[in-house]
C-alpha cells in the first residue's frame, strides 16, 4: 500500500501546474492555437517572464501532454489538449487516491467543506446535484417519503 501511495504522489507531482504553466494554459483556455510570444503578451503579472521563460513552461506543458503544438514558420502555435474540467478531474482524482483512508465518507466530508467555503450558494447547488442525479438513477431524492416518519 505505501509503494502505491509513493507512486501516486509522484503521479501527482508531475501533473502540478506551476504559476507559470497554469497562466499559460488560462490563455489558451480562451484563445487557443498561440505562439509563445502571442501567450507572453496576455500573460498577466507584474513583472512579464522573458519569452525564453515562457516557451519553457510551454514545453513542460507539452511533455505533460496538456498542450500540443504545430510548427508554423519557425514558431511553434500551441493549443490545449484538456479541457479544464478535465484537468480538475485528473488531478483531484490523484490527490484522492492518494490521500483516501478507505472510507468514502472522507471524501464526501472533503467536497461539502470545499463547497462550504466557496459560498452558500455553492452547497445549495451540491444538493441540487444530488437530488438530480438520484431522480435519473432512480434513488430517492432526499425528501421524506409519507409513511417513512
Amino acid at each position: 500500500m505505501e509503494n502505491n501511495k509513493h507512486r501516486a504522489s509522484s503521479n501527482i507531482l508531475a501533473t502540478h501546474l506551476g504559476e507559470l504553466e497554469l497562466q499559460a494554459m488560462e490563455v489558451l483556455w480562451s484563445c487557443p492555437h498561440l505562439d509563445a510570444r502571442q501567450i507572453r503578451e496576455r500573460i498577466q503579472r507584474t513583472r512579464q517572464p522573458s519569452l525564453s521563460t515562457v516557451q519553457s513552461a510551454l514545453e513542460r506543458l507539452y511533455r505533460k501532454s496538456y498542450v500540443d503544438r504545430i510548427k508554423h514558420g519557425h514558431a511553434f502555435s500551441y493549443f490545449v489538449t484538456i479541457s479544464r474540467s478535465a484537468l480538475l478531474a485528473r488531478m483531484l482524482g490523484e490527490a484522492i487516491h492518494l490521500l483516501h483512508d478507505g472510507r468514502m465518507e472522507t471524501i464526501l466530508s472533503s467536497f461539502v467543506h470545499v463547497a462550504a467555503d466557496l459560498d452558500e450558494s455553492s452547497l445549495d447547488s451540491l444538493e441540487a446535484m444530488i437530488r438530480d442525479y438520484r431522480k435519473k438513477s432512480g434513488g430517492n431524492d432526499g425528501t421524506p417519503q409519507a409513511g417513512s416518519l
